[in-house]
């Protein structure tokens, strides 16, 4: 297999030193502050010499081709579909509101984690994104921005951050340091790898820490989130415990509401004596639809109940607003609406919980 193509933005300043050596020593100052600061393409940074400038960019060429946009009818959220130099795609959503610009950008291409309500997860796993490639989406998310300025990015995007775990703190230094992004405005998100959770409490970054969390009794979430299975909610609290000893940084609980699967009382009961023993945020979101997941999402009544009976047991609860669903804007899916085949071979039947397939049957029984 061929190895993928150094990118502009996979260049660290001492890369990018050796890449034009010979310049004078100034050129790599003038460089950097054009790509990060000023947010501008190689081949339009009007301080370099245009002979720089052309071999700049057929040496390191930028990573992301646009294939296609979705943004909604109030212009408030726009969704990236990006072709890669291998063909390979991911997405990259633009939000905006009165008080902050955020980018949720993706770590890799698919994803192997096969969270059953995930469009992403249905598609499989392809590759790693490099540094380069995660920075990008930011910078190209800036420039569509401008002249507002980005203030938040989450990786929240396709795939697992903390099984790309190196290129992912790389990015997130790169988005601190020369974009001038607060770390405490940088949300990095997990469904629980236990590993990448206490290395990243070992990094200088007090990032915030997001665990896609979905069920909070190891039974049901062995079948939403599988990985579960090796890192069961006990030893995933011990973690999350450390992480916040270290960072002082409250964590944050997700959880996609899925009707009659994990927004029953006794979920509620499971939830609240889970977050509020480690003083966590719960971020209650409402379940996009999913292709080949036979199940709907809570309604708003009942997702506003569960949210009210969360406080009401102590727990810092929130209903994150639904946006873009009529531009496809949850994970995976403009990515899955733009290329068909890729979904799961499983059958949409090996994807239901077994406590909802039961029901189903019930109800099919009389």
């Amino acid at each position: 297999m061929a190895s993928s193509p150094t990118t502009v933005f996979d260049l660290d300043r001492g890369a990018l030193a050796a890449l034009v050596e010979g310049e004078p020593l100034y050129r790599v100052e003038q460089i950097w502050t054009g790509l990060y600061r000023q947010l501008t393409p190689v081949v339009e940074i009007s301080n370099l010499p245009a002979s720089l400038r052309n071999d700049l960019a057929d040496r390191a060429p930028e990573a992301l081709t646009e294939m296609t946009r979705s943004t909604t009818d109030a212009g408030d959220t726009v969704k990236f579909l990006w072709s890669l130099h291998d063909g390979a795609t991911v997405e990259t959503v633009l939000m905006y509101s009165p008080d902050r610009v955020t980018v949720c950008i993706s770590t890799q291409a698919g994803c192997a984690m096969n969270c059953s309500f995930c469009a992403t997860g249905q598609a499989g796993f392809e590759r790693q994104l490099s540094v380069g490639e995660i920075v990008e989406q930011v910078i190209r998310a800036a420039r569509e921005a401008t002249p507002r300025r980005v203030s938040n990015v989450v990786f929240m995007g396709m795939g697992e951050p903390l099984a790309n775990l190196d290129a992912t703190i790389a990015a997130a230094h790169r988005f601190h340091h020369d974009l001038g992004i607060s770390a405490r405005q940088l949300t990095i998100s997990t469904v629980g790898l236990i590993p990448g959770i206490r290395r990243l409490a070992d990094e200088p970054l007090p990032v915030t820490l997001a665990v896609s969390l979905h069920a909070a009794r190891d039974q049901l979430r062995n079948e939403l989130v599988p990985i579960n299975q090796r890192y069961p909610l006990r030893d995933l609290a011990a973690a999350c415990r450390e992480y916040f000893d270290a960072k002082g940084r409250r964590l944050s609980f997700e959880w996609a509401m899925i009707a009659n699967v994990n927004d029953t009382p006794r979920d509620l009961d499971e939830l609240a004596r889970y977050a509020r023993d480690l003083r966590a945020h719960v971020n209650l979101i409402p379940l996009n639809p999913t292709p080949g997941y036979p199940v709907i999402g809570t309604t708003a009544d009942d997702v506003r109940q569960f949210c009210q009976g969360l406080i009401a047991a102590g727990v810092n609860a929130t209903v994150r607003r639904t946006r873009g669903t009529d531009i496809d804007a949850a994970c995976g899916q403009l990515r899955t609406a733009h290329q068909p085949s890729a979904t799961s071979h499983r059958r949409p039947s090996d994807r239901v919980p077994v406590q909802l397939r039961a029901r189903n049957d019930s109800d099919q029984n009389g």
